[in-house]
């Protein structure tokens, strides 16, 4: 299985910081936020990893992570020259996957406390489709949110709804299957102009092919000041209690 790393973007919600560094390079406690993405990949048990980013960021990227080695991955590296939407840099991905071929999807501003192999592996285990993770807010209206059918399975997403019908929202962590890059084909560009990642969750929805798992421990998307603080403080906390032999938080 490989995994897709999405680190473009213009990090408009971190500006001025972004004005002159990549938001996945941006420091959370001790590390580069990257680096927290590319260490869950690998403690996932998946080795092989592609990782988008814009060409004025490349260097940084390389310099950082090099070929991937001291993480326990192959990294891969692809440009995407011009920000389209998360589903248009996951199409530039296709040549690097198999017709019939699974990955995993990470958006590199999302930071998680736990292992995301249990989730993978019931991936694993799914015939065909596409999965999400899902993890509880108290402000789902920045989000795409789930809307559940009587038998719980998700109808559709609702991107950043005003009146959200649950405390769900979906994660940056996304599985699909080869059939991705045909929806991706058939969709189109949104009012601002980009391939959304939500419909293509949507098409596997109306499909009856979409999935879910609920992401436990801590989660956040470390695309605003106040989330980027939030991941520092949370780093900090639990990189000390290892230190001194605790759980974490």
């Amino acid at each position: 299985m490989k995994a897709i790393v999405l680190a473009g973007g213009t990090g408009t919600r971190l500006k001025p910081l972004t004005t002159i560094m990549n938001k996945h390079m941006l420091p959370v406690y001790n590390y580069p936020m990257i680096h927290y993405a590319i260490e869950k990949i690998a403690e996932a048990g998946i080795h092989d990893v592609l990782l988008v980013t814009g060409r004025s960021s490349a260097g940084l990227f390389v310099d950082y992570l090099g070929n991937g080695r001291e993480f326990g991955v192959s990294i891969t590296y692809l440009i995407q020259e011009e920000a389209g939407g998360i589903a248009q840099a996951l199409e530039l991905a296709k040549p690097y996957v198999k017709d019939d071929e699974k990955f995993v999807m990470l958006l590199g501003d999302n930071l998680v406390e736990k292992s995301l192999r249990p989730y993978v592996e019931d991936y694993n285990r799914q015939n065909e489709g596409a999965m999400v993770l899902l993890k509880q807010v108290p402000d789902p209206e920045r989000y795409g949110v789930p809307v559940f059918g009587k038998d719980g399975k998700i109808v559709y997403i609702a991107e950043k709804p005003a009146k959200p019908e649950s405390y769900y929202c979906v994660t940056g962590v996304y599985m699909y299957d080869g059939s991705v890059f045909d929806i991706i084909a058939s969709i189109e560009p949104s009012a601002r102009g980009e391939l959304e990642i939500t419909d293509v969750n949507n098409a596997y929805a109306a499909a009856g092919k979409l999935t879910y798992r609920v992401l436990e421990g801590w989660w956040t998307d470390a695309g605003t000041f106040d989330s980027l603080h939030e991941a520092a403080a949370f780093m900090r906390r639990k990189q000390l209690s290892s230190r001194r032999g605790g759980k974490g938080s």
